[in-house]
């Protein structure tokens, strides 16, 4: 990865970010994962500590059928936020998707457990069909 910081070299701040962040969830909402998946790839760039970005950008790939990458920003994102459900969730979905049974099974498990039921839902839902 690149030495630039390139928030400095673009001289942009935290609403700058945001406003990049807005239209790219924006073009997610819209369904239009090719754009989207270009501004938080941008997003990752400036700002590569963000989990956030991290797992909305993997989450994407997800979407796209793009299982290691998306499972690459998705273990990024959740070394930063290890206890974000949703995360959790897309993590057990990229494993099944690339044939990680086992590991899977054991997320989708504990996931259908917790205190969230549209999470337990989902969980129950992975299970049901990979099971």
């Amino acid at each position: 990865m690149s030495d630039v910081n390139w928030i400095e070299v673009l001289d942009w701040g935290p609403d700058e970010l945001e406003d990049l962040r807005f239209v790219g969830y924006s073009y997610l909402k819209q369904g239009k994962y090719d754009i989207a998946l270009t501004f938080f790839e941008a997003l990752v760039v400036l700002s590569p500590d963000n989990p956030y970005d991290l797992q909305t950008l993997g989450a994407l790939h997800l979407q796209k059928d793009n299982n290691l990458m998306a499972l690459n920003f998705i273990e990024r994102s959740l070394k930063l936020e290890p206890d974000h459900l949703p995360t959790k969730l897309n993590r057990a979905k990229t494993l099944f998707a690339l044939g990680y049974k086992r590991q899977a099974i054991k997320e989708a498990e504990e996931l259908s457990k917790c205190e969230d039921p549209s999470i337990t839902d989902q969980a129950s839902a992975l299970l049901m069909a990979y099971v």
